[in-house]
């Protein structure tokens, strides 16, 4: 507000609140001084509404300035001189320094001069997220620090709080001559009917994290600490806030600010029709749905993305729109909504100063309309229906009626999945029943059975829709039969219902995908960002999301297993849900890959220095091989990695336990391998393959740079160097990498021994076609001109022309088809091949032909028309991959 605003306004205001409230004309006639300001269309600044009066008591002063804030920001308001935010903030703050000076007082009482420490006020509501109402309570949260409260000699501190307590409430809420500061509502605290009114920090700390129903950590979305001692509240709800943003988000907050919503429905119903009457806050469309909005996705998201976790709604609607959790179409008509009816809401509590929220009947609404400035009721009315409407749409929208529940009735159930599509309606009706009667560990509580029957007729309506509804309940039969807890899981299904078709999808197409949701559930809570169906950040990014804020080495293992599992878990879902290309969810897996190496070498490597310290002008290198080495991996493909080290192999660590370097290395690289691949509570990660390191496995499993160096220069094997054709270095610094890299290329460009590469080669692939035949007629990496015939040839030209010697294969591929060496069909041919392999890897793992709806997924993860078509282009790709393989035996070029 400002002294400056036009002075027509400012009169305009004064002569609708003269007219239309009571409340403000009180005001006006109380405080003569404002009065006469106003009245010559001077807004005096909020600046004047302190009293700096020592001398007066507290409670007294403190009246005052609430009469004159009240006066100020009600014309303020209603001149249109500060908006809602300005009004709310204005309000939210004043009850801030109110309800500190309280504490202050009421400390001061007790134990002058003791500094007012160990007591602190917790603001939730309105207040904690600034927006107060004009004429509202507060809804604090009193706690204590019995360590340092100030306390009256043989005073024990929970009485001492207690009584503080008492007296801040009196001293803000009593009424006498000159009205009241505020309202306190002191019920939100836990179990208020038997609790003090004020806590010890350390108890409240324990209910939130341990009992607190979910509609009271929904609470704390706008918890904020207030007054009194700030660092104590700071603490207090830092300590806190895991179990108020949770990553595995308990959807029962989800459901029970629902289940709030709808009891406010029922008990309000006179309010719910739009009209004369109307409860702007309860109503039908109106702010507590608003509110709900956001609320609600905030739970869904805040657990991840904390940029949402903002406590004001209009806020809390902006970054939900700016991360793109809802429609920023949503998001404007919301604010605009919100805007409004707290605007009108301001203006009903101007008239008595009560705390209502119904819009008045009679002609009691046309003088309401006339203080906001409008003619009658009814344009007031037609300014507010627009809104009302739209909000209850898209209120109704997040929470749609019940279909109705599925029979109990056998015989009528069977029916209804009959009905549905289920071609084997009394098999799917028996399994149901068996969940029904508590069959299974996860499904004997009643909670659990009554978690099943509210997400039953939605599950069994995706589950009927999905491409294979028989084998989908069966899989969903398995993976109940191993849960230890559900009630999670059929909660996130309940509140996100096209989840429950991604399942129906999952479940019918992939059975790895399947068995690690029966071992890991949580993995579908990452389903619910939309960014888990986008494909996989950098290396870089990816490993600092898996460093995280873990704590000890252990901790670390474990959460760089979640991340893993989640990353690979929606990899394969994109695939499934069409919407990622196999060879960029091949090349995510890859990086997935990549980045726990990297984040677990390092844990490993600095866990190990502890006792050992380090080997001077030394370190461990990492180089990875095969599809890893290539930046293609499948859901199922291991990691070949080979472990070497820098520097001199006689030197010493200068730890507490030195080490001998060539001990050193073999006891940390071990000790990688178990970070990579031992399981841990949150299951496995990688198999590790250490094979392709020199002499195989009779040589140590790591050796030196130098060793390594010349060890390929002087007594690798043919196959040895062909795998050395995919070698990547993937950890190490930029100076030890380089290093690496530099040998690789040298043996690769010729430092090596004159071998028959094209007659070894030929042996190599016909043992292994004697000892690893195809799994399966679509083995789309073992069959006759499938992926290793593919991948021997091109290796083969690599090494006799010193071309193409790039790591990753199809890069690889092109440089070659560019230089004339390589027939041009290869790229296509290698492109299909991969993208079979990574799809049958996740749907047909047996490499048999699947059902027929798996069938039409393979069709369009490979972008051919159907079936059919992907037989005839397999027949017709391996076909030229063996010519070209025949070819390069032959010694040809192409």
């Amino acid at each position: 507000m400002t002294d400056t605003y036009p002075e027509e306004l400012i009169k305009d205001a004064v002569r609708r609140a003269g007219a239309e409230s009571p409340f403000l004309t009180l005001l006006l006639d109380r405080e003569p001084a404002l009065s006469a300001d106003l009245d010559q269309g001077i807004l005096p600044s909020l600046a004047a509404v302190p009293i700096d009066d020592p001398a007066m008591p507290v409670m007294r002063r403190l009246r005052l300035e609430r009469r004159r804030l009240a006066l100020l920001v009600a014309i303020g308001d209603l001149a249109g001189a500060c908006d809602l935010t300005a009004v709310t903030a204005a309000l939210s703050g004043f009850a801030d320094r109110a309800l500190d000076t309280a504490i202050t007082a009421a400390i001061a009482e007790r134990t002058p001069g003791a500094a007012p420490m160990g007591f602190a006020a917790i603001a939730l509501g309105k207040q904690g997220s600034h927006e107060l109402n004009y004429s509202s309570d507060i809804d604090p949260i009193l706690i204590f620090d019995p360590e340092t409260l100030p306390c009256r000699p043989r005073e024990e501190p929970d009485e001492a709080a207690v009584r503080i307590g008492r007296r801040v409430v009196e001293i803000l809420q009593a009424r006498d001559g000159d009205g009241y500061v505020l309202r306190v509502d002191l019920r939100l605290r836990p179990s208020p009917e038997v609790t003090p009114i004020v806590l010890p920090v350390d108890a409240a700390i324990s209910y939130y994290e341990s009992l607190a129903l979910p509609w009271e950590r929904a609470a704390f979305i706008r918890g904020r600490a207030a007054a009194g001692d700030l660092t104590l509240g700071a603490r207090f709800l830092e300590t806190i806030r895991p179990f108020i943003w949770r990553r595995a988000l308990d959807f029962g907050a989800i459901g029970e600010i629902r289940g709030i919503s709808r009891r406010i429905r029922d008990h309000h119903a006179q309010g719910q029709v739009f009209g004369p009457g109307f409860d702007l806050k309860r109503g039908r469309g109106g702010i507590r749905e608003i509110e709900f909005f956001a609320q609600i996705h905030q739970l869904i998201h805040g657990g991840r993305d904390a940029s949402v976790r903002a406590p004001a709604t209009r806020d809390a609607l902006a970054r939900l729109a700016e991360a793109g959790w809802i429609a920023a179409g949503e998001a404007a008509a919301m604010t605009a909504a919100y805007t409004l009816f707290r605007t009108i809401e301001h203006r009903v509590q101007m008239v008595d100063d009560r705390q209502a929220h119904h819009l008045p009947t009679g002609p009691a609404l046309d003088g309401l309309a006339r203080l906001h400035g409008v003619a009658d009721g009814e344009v007031l009315l037609d300014l507010l229906r627009p809104h009302v409407e739209a909000t209850a749409r898209t209120y109704d929208a997040l929470d749609p009626d019940d279909e109705g529940a599925l029979s109990q009735d056998g015989e009528h159930l069977e029916e209804q999945l009959a009905a549905a599509g289920f071609a084997d309606a009394p098999a799917a009706a028996r399994r149901i029943e068996q969940w029904r009667g508590g069959t299974y560990p996860a499904l004997r509580s009643p909670a659990a059975r009554a978690a099943l029957e509210a997400v039953l007729p939605g599950l069994i309506e995706a589950l009927a829709r999905a491409p294979d509804p028989q084998g989908a309940i069966v899989r969903l039969d398995v993976m109940l039969a191993k849960l230890s807890s559900a009630i999670n899981f059929f909660r996130l299904l309940e509140a996100r219902p096209a989840l429950a078709r991604l399942l129906g999808a999952i479940l019918s197409h992939t059975p790895t995908l399947a068995e690690a949701l029966g071992r890991r559930p949580e993995l579908f809570d990452g389903l619910i960002d939309a960014s888990a169906l986008d494909p996989v950040g950098s290396v870089d990014a990816l490993a600092d999301e898996m460093r995280g804020e873990a704590g000890d080495y252990q901790a670390q293992l474990d959460h760089v297993r979640r991340v893993v599992g989640e990353k690979r878990f929606a990899l394969g879902t994109q695939i499934v849900a069409g919407v990622g290309d196999p060879l960029e969810v091949s090349a995510g897996y890859a990086r997935v890959a990549e980045a726990a190496i990297v984040t677990l070498a390092e844990a490993t490597v600095a866990e190990f220095t502890l006792k050992h310290g380090v080997v001077p002008d030394s370190e461990l290198v990492i180089l990875a091989l095969g599809r890893m080495g290539g930046g293609a991996l499948t859901h199922a493909s291991d990691l070949d990695l080979i472990y070497l080290f820098t520097g001199d192999y006689m030197a010493e660590s200068d730890g507490e336990k030195p080490l001998g370097a060539v001990l050193y290395y073999n006891r940390l690289a071990q000790r990688v391998s178990g970070a990579l691949s031992a399981p841990t509570a949150t299951g496995p990660l990688y198999d590790i393959d250490t094979r392709l390191r020199p002499s195989g496995t009779q040589g140590p499993l790591v050796v030196s740079l130098d060793g390594f160096a010349r060890y390929q220069r002087e007594d690798a094997w043919t196959w040895e160097h062909m795998a050395l054709t995919r070698a990547r270095p993937v950890f190490g610094s930029e100076k030890a990498r380089s290093a690496t890299q530099a040998v690789i290329d040298a043996v690769l460009r010729g430092d090596r021994p004159d071998r028959d590469v094209v007659a070894d080669a030929i042996g190599m692939r016909a043992e292994m076609a004697a000892h690893k035949p195809p799994a399966g007629p679509l083995d789309a990496k073992l069959s006759p001109g499938g992926l290793v015939d593919l991948e021997f040839a091109v290796h083969v030209v690599q090494l006799t022309t010193h071309a193409g010697l790039d790591p990753h294969l199809a890069v690889a591929i092109r440089e070659l088809v560019e230089a004339g060496l390589v027939p041009p069909t290869i790229a296509a041919a290698h492109d299909f091949l991969t993208r079979l392999l990574v799809t049958l890897r996740l749907v047909a793992p047996d490499a048999q032909p699947p059902a027929q709806a798996t069938r039409n997924l393979i069709a369009r993860a490979l972008d051919v028309a159907d079936w059919e078509a992907v037989v005839a282009c397999f027949a017709t790709t391996r076909q030229e991959v063996s010519d070209f393989w025949a070819a390069v035996a032959r010694g040809r070029k192409n």
